[in-house]
């Protein structure tokens, strides 16, 4: 999925959208709070995990694993503080993307606690990153990948934080 096109096309994000509105895996849950905390702890959680096991460079692979899950438990609280879940994680870029982002017909909205292009781009490659670190039997990543991925995520969950408390 081109991530680029989804925050210039309205109209391809709204397709998208409805696509997985109509297949039931973004759907509409009311307001629930403690879900909202509850995916925010674990994103948390996560990241405690990840800093009991970062001096390791055996387990790059799994510290990938683990910052993936990080950051996609804090779109699930995004998610949710809106009254929805998703049960995909393409759908739940989409939902994102669209709800949280000022596309560009919205520029007006400027706003520093959106998220942007370059997050959306992140969730996708650690995504990718995350699925080669799973599947694959060579995938190697280097401490320097870790701690790049490692302040994004950071800062990712802290700008949840802020949106959430808006």
């Amino acid at each position: 999925m081109d991530i680029s096109q989804l925050f210039l096309e309205k109209k391809l994000l709204e397709d998208k959208y409805d696509f997985f509105i109509r297949k039931g895996l973004i759907r509409h849950i009311g307001d629930n709070e403690d879900l909202v905390v509850a995916h925010l702890e674990k994103a948390k959680h996560n990241m405690l995990f990840f800093e009991k096991n970062i001096n390791d460079s055996q387990f790059n692979d799994w510290l990938i694993v683990t910052l993936y899950y990080a950051l996609y438990h804090a779109v699930l609280a995004l998610i949710v503080k809106k009254g929805y879940s998703s049960k995909n994680h393409t759908a739940s870029l989409v939902f994102l993307i669209k709800h949280y982002s000022q596309l560009k017909d919205d520029i007006f909205l400027v706003h520093e606690l959106s998220i942007k292009k370059e997050d959306a781009e992140l969730y996708t490659k650690l995504k990718e990153d995350r699925h080669k670190a799973s599947y694959e039997s060579k995938a190697n990543f280097t401490d320097r990948n870790i701690y790049k991925y490692k302040q994004k995520v950071k800062d990712f969950i802290q700008k949840t934080e802020e949106l959430i408390q808006t």
